[in-house]
């Protein structure tokens, strides 16, 4: 029997064709009954489909077209590699020469190796993927919060890092980490085969994979790989790069490679750097700074020179090398490197805010504040990368504290067993709403509970302001469908102490069925008094029935217009005229704040101004509205000033600046107020007794805010404020 074989196929035993595979044409000439027989049992195998089709049956659709390409090439080789093919033994040579191979054979197998190790290379090539998702740990970054003068004031996240563009860093600073880090990144196409041979060695002899890498390849090793030093890894990581390299520009490797290094002392980019080790930004190094910060990226804890004094050894020659180097590729003039011959010594701590004690409840009044007024998802706030500029003023904040730490620490010296449950809430709020400082409490790494922002105790007869803006503003109603009556200053009330408090109808019952009486502090009686003057003397009997005759509803609205939050408000009783809500420190400033704003309220806010990475995010800024007339916002800030003289003429300023403000207490002596504007500030104190171990029930001060001639509310009010002229 002739077998024919396609003369495509008669040498590629590479793609291991055997005869029994090639379709056999029968001898017909020796046809016959024999040929029935051998024909079931010598059946012919059906034709193999082409190579093409078994390619791309076997690889996939991605390798199945360069395979096929590469085929026909293959074909034609295969006659060459055959007679390259070794004969054991080898005939014509004796011995062991018969062993040996020829020169042919040693050629043809260093081709093959060439050949099959640069397909596999392609094929690596081809079928690595950039992947989608970056390391969100290499870049996340952190928050940073900044006081209203714009300096720094803390910040948060896992990583200190701020992105910056490439832009606004200096080109020295550039150069100086090119120089040091790899020269050639401009010119190479991603990868350092050099680097990746000596990578390999190591592995093989010494386990590890240390090696020359360009800046592309390490910034893959960041943001799309782990740190795992193995074969694999290190491949992957020069298949990306060499993609990564054709698809980015080099500048955009560059500002990512920046903006991702690891520069010791907890920090991530060069701008974190920058402030960590000179405490200025990136764009204020200059070659000899950015010289310094390059050697770290060969290992913070071996060229910080505030370790030790080896690592000092190290970085200054580091140091002297990289501008060296930046003068030998022609980015440094030899002028300009004369002039760097002292090491820059860098700070010895990073000065880089850390969040604790009072920062820790600003940055999340701030917090709060910046993701609701800019749309920011908790998710996006949390990767980081904002700028918060706070409206908080530092030397206000300071001063707040203070006073507050000098009344706490007298407390817990004098009565230790009282004061331990103690709390001082505080807080200054301007005119237009800005919160310029707070008093959350001694430490919010031991006690998170905001003390400025916590409503947990009622106001009490700091409230009274309210109730008489609301009379004022609406008039009065002393019968049922009578008309409303105008209230001013000089209306007339009843002033005794346990007056009954009316309605229309007559007394007012409460659900138990006893009447209500409206009390005067110290049960002292006043008789008939003018409004302004009972405001001015803090009588609270008139107020009681003045909230009744203006309506409960409306005293509520104006209370909240003002700036007191509805969820502070309880039962719309007569209680309520006395202060029964509960508002926070913060909007009882807020509310003061109202009528020094001739009745403009706006929301109290806590920033100004947020970034993400040099770019502004609109802000939800809140505006003024009219809460009550500048007539009324006037006459009660009148009233408040005439308090304030009354109780403090003392402490009474010469100059035309007025200072308004009232004390306030409460039934039960659970909390004691005070509440104040100069200077267009509002301040609001408060102290009370709450031990958070059992429950937030409010305890009786017994004593801890001093009495009505030495207030503590007052004395930490006045060193907050000062001075009040």
């Amino acid at each position: 029997m002739q077998l024919k074989v396609p003369a495509a196929f008669q040498a590629d035993e590479t793609m291991q064709l055997r005869v029994s595979d090639i379709p056999v044409e029968p001898d017909m000439s020796q046809g016959g009954a024999d040929d029935g027989a051998r024909s079931s049992k010598n059946r012919r195998k059906a034709p193999r489909p082409p190579l093409r089709v078994r390619i791309s049956a076997a690889l996939g659709p991605r390798l199945a077209p360069l395979l096929a390409v590469l085929a026909p090439y293959v074909s034609r080789v295969t006659p060459y590699v055959r007679k390259l093919r070794p004969q054991y033994p080898r005939p014509g040579r004796d011995d062991w020469r018969r062993w040996i191979p020829s020169w042919r054979q040693w050629l043809g197998g260093v081709l093959t190796s060439i050949g099959l190790s640069g397909m596999f290379l392609v094929v690596a090539y081809a079928a690595t993927d950039i992947p989608d998702n970056l390391n969100t740990y290499a870049t996340q970054q952190d928050n940073v919060y900044f006081w209203a003068d714009g300096t720094p004031m803390a910040r948060t996240g896992w990583v200190q890092r701020q992105a910056m563009p490439l832009k606004d860093i200096p080109e020295d600073v550039r150069w100086a980490v090119l120089s040091a880090e790899n020269a050639s990144f401009y010119s190479d196409p991603g990868i350092s085969f050099k680097g990746i041979s000596r990578a390999l060695f190591r592995t093989i002899g010494q386990g590890d994979t240390q090696g020359g890498s360009t800046i592309t390849q390490q910034y893959v090793k960041n943001v799309y790989l782990n740190q795992n030093q193995t074969i694999s890894r290190k491949f992957t990581e020069a298949m990306i790069s060499l993609k990564l390299d054709n698809q980015m520009s080099k500048d955009d490797i560059l500002e990512g490679y920046l903006n991702t290094s690891w520069f010791g002392r907890g920090t991530y980019g060069i701008q974190r750097a920058a402030q960590a080790y000179y405490g200025k930004d990136v764009g204020e190094l200059n070659a000899s700074e950015a010289a310094f910060l390059a050697s770290l990226l060969k290992g913070a804890g071996l060229y910080d020179p505030t370790l030790n004094s080896a690592n000092r050894a190290r970085a200054v020659q580091r140091w002297s090398w990289t501008l060296d180097r930046m003068v030998e590729i022609g980015k440094l003039s030899k002028a300009e490197r004369a002039t760097y011959t002292k090491f820059p010594e860098p700070l010895k701590a990073n000065p880089l805010y850390d969040t604790g004690e009072q920062s820790d409840y600003l940055v999340e009044l701030a917090a709060q504040y910046a993701k609701k007024a800019g749309n920011i998802s908790d998710k996006d706030f949390d990767l980081g990368g904002y700028q918060i500029y706070t409206t908080f003023d530092k030397k206000r904040e300071a001063q707040l504290t203070e006073a507050v730490t000098k009344a706490r620490d007298k407390a817990l010296k004098d009565d230790p067993k009282n004061a331990k449950a103690a709390h001082y809430g505080a807080s200054s709020v301007a005119a237009d709403g800005r919160i310029l400082a707070v008093y959350g409490g001694p430490d919010h790494r031991t006690q998170g509970y905001n003390e400025s922002n916590a409503t947990t105790v009622p106001a009490g007869s700091a409230f009274l302001p309210f109730v008489y803006a609301a009379g004022l503003e609406h008039g009065v109603h002393k019968s049922r469908d009578g008309a409303t009556t105008p209230v001013t200053g000089e209306s007339l009330y009843d002033g005794n102490d346990n007056v009954p408090v009316k309605t229309p109808e007559g007394p007012y019952w409460d659900r138990s069925g006893k009447q209500v009486a409206a009390k005067n502090d110290g049960g002292r009686s006043y008789g008939q008094i003018s409004l302004h003057r009972a405001l001015a003397q803090s009588v609270n009997t008139p107020f009681m029935q003045l909230g009744m005759d203006t309506g409960l509803d409306l005293v509520r609205a104006t209370a909240e217009k003002s700036g007191l939050l509805p969820s502070s408000f309880g039962a719309q009783v007569p209680a309520l005229t006395m202060g029964s809500a509960t508002p926070s420190a913060i909007r009882m400033a807020s509310g003061y704040a109202t009528f020094a704003a001739d009745g403009n309220h706006t929301e109290p806010y806590s920033v100004r101004l947020i970034t993400k990475n040099g770019t502004k995010v609109v802000l939800d800024t809140p505006t003024a509205d009219r809460a009550i007339s500048p007539r009324v916002a006037r006459e009660v800030s009148s009233a408040l000033a005439d308090s304030f003289r009354t109780a403090h003429p003392g402490d009474t300023p010469a100059t035309p600046s007025r200072v308004a403000g009232k004390a306030g207490t409460t039934q039960g002596d659970t909390a004691a107020w005070f509440v104040g504007t100069a200077k267009s500030v509002s301040t609001a104190v408060v102290v009370y007794r709450i031990d958070l171990t059992k429950s937030l029930e409010p305890l009786p001060l017994k004593g801890i805010a001093g009495t009505s001639q030495k207030s503590v509310p007052y004395g930490i009010w006045s060193g907050a404020m000062s001075p009040l002229g």
